[in-house]
């Protein structure tokens, strides 16, 4: 079985160069994402995340009354995909013709819990004979109702946020210094800007360069699209935060011994909640940083109260708290037309000498570039092996 996917993962945004890629599935992977009410909105970036990329599932559907009708990568991206967006599970299940191996729950609220209707729609899945995969905080193999549940149905639920027992987890041991290949770090100036989207293309560009990268995943929304590397860094007791990045960044280089690491990025540095941001730079160590920015946004996503931070002092936070330095800017155009996007484009590169670009509307070649001109002997290394 093969899928075909968008290489994006940004929320109501429009793709203008579109590329697809064809990623083999498992068998028994089918899957539908429920999504009420959040469909390409920034909680429902789980399941906007899922639509656009993923190599674990095959996904069928998406549920979201309000959007009904529609082809989520259409209203996602501009660009159909032949995902629906229907209703209710029942409807799910009629369109896919049988009931499928497994419901993910799609939402990502800041608090990390289910509402009590969302609580229904899963159990409805599990009655049905649905495996669940849920990326809340809330674990639901602890809820008797759904431990219950589940034992009855003789289905799982994974709780993909669940941190390992403390006995198995990693402190910071130093490891990473011993990791010669540079490391570049995604991060942003607020949660769900699109970190994780300018991560995965950066990758998947890189690799079709003839530079092998690999991914580091920090958050649930990676794990659940079946990347190798990663930790659900926003579940783990602080201490252990650090050191479990440097653990997965260091299996990443003896596992694949790659050219290059990139590691999705967590909330921003300067976020009063999401704090992630300290222990990707501690644990990784990156040599290089692309910040991610909005430039319609003016209050962080989840918090209205917070003004948002600008580009020029997310970077000197960024390079004022580790050593490191910022290689380039990467755009979420929501809520931009084309000749807002290049008007910030210039705008960004004149004011900090610094490439920028959209990664969704522009070329990908931009965003590599972006890394060959930090590191150029990338290319040269490149060029070495092909001969």
């Amino acid at each position: 079985m093969q899928l075909s996917v968008p290489n994006s993962d940004l929320s109501n945004s429009e793709v203008l160069d579109s590329e697809l890629v064809t990623i083999p599935l498992p068998v028994g992977s089918t899957a539908i994402v429920y999504c009420e009410g959040q469909f390409g909105e920034q909680d429902g970036k789980t399941a906007n995340g899922l639509v656009r990329h993923s190599e674990k599932y095959e996904i069928l559907s998406v549920i979201d009354s309000t959007q009904r009708g529609t082809d989520a990568g259409m209203f996602l991206d501009g660009v159909a995909n032949g995902i629906p967006v229907l209703a209710d599970l029942a409807e799910a299940i009629a369109h896919a013709g049988r009931v499928p191996d497994y419901l993910i729950c799609g939402v990502a609220p800041a608090d990390g819990l289910l509402s009590p209707a969302q609580r229904v729609v899963l159990l409805d899945g599990i009655a049905r004979g649905m495996h669940i995969i849920n990326g809340l905080h809330e674990f639901l193999n602890d809820d008797l109702e759904f431990a219950a549940a589940s034992l009855l149905a003789g289905v799982t639920i994974t709780d993909v946020r669940r941190p390992k027992e403390k006995r198995d987890l990693h402190l910071f041991s130093g490891r990473i210094f011993d990791v010669p290949c540079p490391r570049i770090a995604v991060l942003g100036t607020d949660g769900a800007i699109g970190k994780r989207t300018t991560a995965t293309l950066l990758v998947q560009s890189l690799n079709a360069r003839g530079i092998k990268a690999v991914l580091i995943g920090t958050g649930q929304t990676t794990l659940i699209q079946g990347g190798k590397y990663g930790v659900a860094l926003d579940a783990l007791v602080p201490q252990f935060c650090s050191g479990e990045v440097e653990n997965q960044v260091v299996a990443a280089y003896e596992g694949e011994n790659p050219d290059i690491i990139i590691v999705e990025g967590q909330g921003a540095l300067s976020h009063p909640a999401y704090l992630t941001s300290a222990h990707i730079l501690r644990g990784s160590r990156p040599a290089g940083i692309i910040v991610q920015h909005a430039p319609k946004r003016t209050v962080l996503g989840d918090f209205p109260m917070v003004m948002m931070p600008t580009v020029a002092s997310e970077i000197a936070l960024i390079e004022a708290f580790a050593d490191t330095r910022v290689i380039g800017v990467t755009i979420n155009h929501e809520h931009m037309s084309d000749d807002e996007i290049g008007a910030a484009i210039d705008e960004y590169e004149l004011d900090f000498g610094l490439p920028a670009t959209d990664p969704l509307t522009r070329p990908l070649d931009r965003l590599v570039e972006m890394v060959l001109l930090a590191f150029p002997t990338l290319e040269a290394s490149r060029a070495s092996s092909a001969r």
